[in-house]
Formats: structure tokens, sequence, C-alpha cells
């Protein structure tokens, strides 16, 4: 990827796969991470940083998938994460031998006080390191980028010496961290103004921004960095990530398209120029973000820029009464332009299985045979629940019906609840085990859902702790469906679950089991671990 090619836009580097993952109950299995891989390269990213290769077989294993079944000739850019570290760089570049582009990006910690607490090294330590790390991963691929880890609070004169050695070893791109998320958009412009004035050799690589959320400045302190010269900003799916997040990749595209007109001098092109700045193609920009939100069983708050619920709802009857006279009153850009579907009813109990692929066709949706029937089958029990069917529905049936399953996990027979006001609420619940036995139990609870969770851990046998539950209606209506989501806690690791359905018990039982099933996989993984060790 030449300068030359990408002076007048911003390259999309995409961690959703690598940063997004370590949000605390956002771990996705191999097929999980594909099929994430994929829906980027549909939304037109030029960077997936699809993980951190040495950090685990299943690291390792994603990367390498991904790197050959994504990293296509015309595909993105498949990039590993690695340490400036020589096991590091060396894993990074056997798991991505299958990319057609690849990418090592490696990295060291540079403020003082990674160096005094976390490190326990010298300034020339690392300066030297930095240099020889560069050098051994450029020896394996062209393409390398290096990072200053916590540049935002380097020293700023050190930087520059570090970032001067690390493009004479041969870096192609120079990210620059705001890792804890500390700068202010001032700050972080005379950060990357200093930069490009002090480091004599910076023209000959691309300079690029990584900015975490910690004080909710991540979009601004990015989009701050690009009107300073910075050409690539890696940014995550919704916006998730460690701790607060990173970047929202969805919010920096649409500030970059919706102000595009403020956006263009600092590209060098003419203001009211319609050329767009970025690669990716916007429509699909919802369904992304809603795949990313159910693998990784992180909810999208309603009030979320872009892709939130109310990101284009108007209550107030002023906001009404301006969008009904025109649109642009209160809307700076239309939903359509990011693939959000009309909530509109187009298909119903009576409608046949080829309606059904048509209309799933038109929503993005690309089905086998098999996953075709397990959905219709799914839609034609819901629409005899429910008298209309919207866009919104087929979504969530879709998703729900074709999510990854764990191999040989439980799965739900039959689910049974007793409640009311005067009755204990009991639930009976039968499931398959692993193994193919067909085993049922019951139990008593605090309310359905407790009773449903309590049977289910009788039957399952998995210690676990429930730390979070939480329902969102997919569409309006009384006969909506409902989406649960849970989490659960075991040992530390948080392992997530969702499901929708009409009946919102039922989907918790469906969500629980799903979550349950992550568990029950990654125990089998240790006790692989322990086997082979």
């Amino acid at each position: 990827m030449s300068m030359e090619s990408t002076a007048d836009r911003v390259i999309i580097f995409d961690t959703t796969l690598r940063d997004g993952e370590q949000s605390p109950g956002a771990t996705l299995n191999v097929e999980e991470k594909l099929a994430i891989a994929h829906q980027l390269a549909l939304l037109g990213v030029d960077v997936i940083e699809a993980g951190f290769a040495v950090a685990s077989p299943g690291d390792f294993q994603a990367v390498k998938t991904i790197a050959e079944q994504v990293g296509t000739p015309d595909g993105p850019v498949i990039c590993s994460l690695a340490r400036a570290v020589r096991q590091d760089i060396q894993t990074a570049a056997e798991a991505l031998k299958g990319a057609a582009r690849s990418r090592i990006h490696t990295m060291i910690s540079t403020s003082d006080i990674h160096l005094q607490y976390q490190l326990k090294k010298s300034r020339s330590e690392v300066l030297a390191i930095a240099e020889e790390m560069v050098a051994y991963a450029k020896s394996f691929i062209d393409d390398v980028e290096f990072s200053p880890m916590d540049a935002s609070r380097t020293d700023p004169e050190f930087l520059y010496q570090v970032l001067e050695k690390a493009i004479t070893a041969g870096a192609t791109t120079i990210n620059i961290p705001d890792t804890v998320g500390y700068c202010t958009p001032k700050e972080m412009g005379n950060l990357i103004a200093g930069i490009r004035q002090n480091v004599p050799n910076i023209n000959q690589v691309i300079l690029s921004i990584h900015t975490q959320n910690d004080l909710g400045l991540a979009t601004a302190n990015a989009l701050a960095a690009i009107e300073n010269g910075v050409r690539q900003v890696e940014c995550t799916i919704n916006g998730i990530g460690e701790r607060a997040g990173n970047a929202a990749l969805e919010e920096i595209v649409m500030a970059l398209q919706v102000r595009k007109h403020y956006f263009n001098p600092y590209f060098g092109r003419a203001v009211n120029s319609d050329a767009p700045l970025t690669n990716i193609k916007t429509q699909e920009i919802y369904k992304t973000s809603s795949l990313v939100s159910q693998l990784t069983g992180m909810l999208i708050q309603p009030n979320k820029a872009i892709v939130g619920a109310n990101a284009f709802a108007h209550e107030s009857g002023i906001h009404q009464d301006g969008v009904i006279k025109h649109r642009q009153t209160y809307e700076i850009m239309e939903a359509a332009s990011i693939g959000l579907p009309e909530n509109k009813i187009v298909l119903g109990k009576h409608s046949g299985r080829n309606a059904f692929r048509t209309r799933l066709k038109e929503l993005g949706f690309k089905l086998g045979d098999a996953e075709l029937n397990k959905a219709f089958n799914r839609f034609k029990e819901v629409a005899d629940k429910k008298k209309e069917m919207s866009d919104l529905d087929l979504e969530a049936i879709v998703r729900d019906e074709t999510q990854i399953q764990v191999d040989s996990g439980f799965q739900i027979e039959h689910v049974q609840v007793i409640c009311g006001d005067c009755t204990c609420p009991t639930a009976t619940i039968t499931i398959v085990t692993p193994d193919g036995k067909i085993i049922t139990d019951a139990s008593v609870g605090t309310g359905p859902v407790d009773a449903v969770y309590q049977a289910i851990n009788r039957l399952v046998q998995i210690p676990n702790q429930l730390i979070e539950f939480s329902v969102q209606s997919v569409t309006g209506g009384i006969d909506a469906l409902g989406t649960v989501t849970i989490r659960l806690e075991y040992q530390g690791q948080i392992f997530s679950g969702q499901a929708s359905d009409t009946d919102i018990v039922v989907a918790a039982a469906y969500a629980y089991i799903n979550a349950v099933n992550r568990l029950y996989r990654y125990l089998e993984t240790q006790k692989s671990v322990l086997i082979t060790s």
C-alpha cells in the first residue's frame, strides 16, 4: 500500500477482532471471527487486524483462517499484532502466510510510566529493541506497522527518536496510540503536528492513529489527527474494545461522509468535491454493527451515534413536525445511507419460501440451503404468533437461527414454565447433552426466568454466575420479538449469549444455553491444553 495511493483518503484499519475482542465477555471463536471478517471485507475496510497470533492457539488459528479465506488478492490486508519480541513476530508471520496481502503490527511501550513499571527497561534499551524488531518483522513481510504504546504520554523528544529509528528499520506505517484515552482533541492535533515537524523521515510512511475512549473523546481525537495529516485510523465496529472502547468505525466514516466538504481541504481537494474520503460501503454499516453485537453479546446503547435504535427516531413534536416538512431539519444523514432497512411489513404467515428468500437477499443475507430452511421454519413459527412481520423481525430471526453454534454443545429440546401471582414459578427443561443423551429436570425460582436458569444449571452441571440479563424489543407492538442478552462469569472469564423470541422466557432459556455452550467450549479447550502439555 503506497503513499501515493492513499494520500487523498483515510485508510480504515479495523481492529474489532483484536482490540474489540478484548472487551470483557466479547470472546469469539474461530467461526465467529471468520463470519465477522467476511462482513468487514464486504464493508470495504482496508486492513483487518485479525488477532494477536501468539496469544493462544485459538488466536493463531483465527488469524490463519482469516488470512487464507478473507485475505484474497482483491480483499483487505490481513494483519496480526505482535509485541516487539522475536517469538511474537515469527508466530504472526506464520499465521499470515495464506494472505495475498499481509501486515505485521509490532509494538512496544515508550512512556516513562510504562518503561518504569511495566517493561522495567531504559529508554536506550527500548530504542534498540524497536529498531531491531521492526527490521526482524521486515525480514518476513514487507508491510510492517509500528506502534509506540502510550505515545500520548511519552516524552515528545524520545518519541521522535523511536519513530525515526522504526522508519529507518523499515516500518511502512507508523501508528500513534492514545492507549489510555488521555488526550483532548487539541492535544492530539499538537501531538501529530509535532511528529510531522520533528521526525525527519516521517514522509516515507503512512501516519496512523489509535484512540481509546476512556474520556469519551476517541472519535473527536481521531478526527483531530486526520486534520493534522493522519491517513489511517484504527477503529472498531460499535466502538467496542478495552475498558471504554475505541473510536467507532461507523462514527469516523460517517463524520467524514456527512462533513466531507469540511474535511476536503485537509486532503488537498476542492471544498465541494463529492469523492468519498474512505473506501467504506456505508450501506453495510448497519448489518455489520448488528452482526458484531450479536456475536459478541455487546448490546448497542439506544442513543449510540449512527447505529443506536434512537439514532433516527424523533419523539419531540417540534422535531417530528420539522422532519415531516423537510428531513434535513433534524437529520443530517439518511437511515438508508448506513443500510438501515425501513420498518415496513412485507411478509406474513402465508408467505412462501421464495418470497422469504427474495426478501432476505434484498436485506443482504446470503444463506445456504440448510441455513435457509432453518430460518424459514423459524419464520413460520413466529409468523403464526405475530400478525405482521417487519424487516427487523426477519433480521432477528435469521441472525438467531444462523449464529454459529458450539460443536456438540447442549441443545434445548423443550421449555415449559408455570408462573403467576399465586403460584411458585416452576420450570421444566429438556435438553440434549453433547454426547446425545436427552435429560429432563425441573426447578423453582424467584421468577420464571430464574426457574429456567436453575433447571438448566441442574442439568448441565457447569458452575457459573449470572452477572447481566437484559431484554430489548426488536420492534414495537405487544407481539414484538424480544432479544435477550445474558452474560455469565466463571473464574474471571465472561461468556455471553443472545436469543430472540416472542416469548421472553423462551428467549431467555436459549440465550442462557448459548452462553453456557461458550463456557463449555472454553472448559473443553482448557482440558485439551492440559492433556497436550
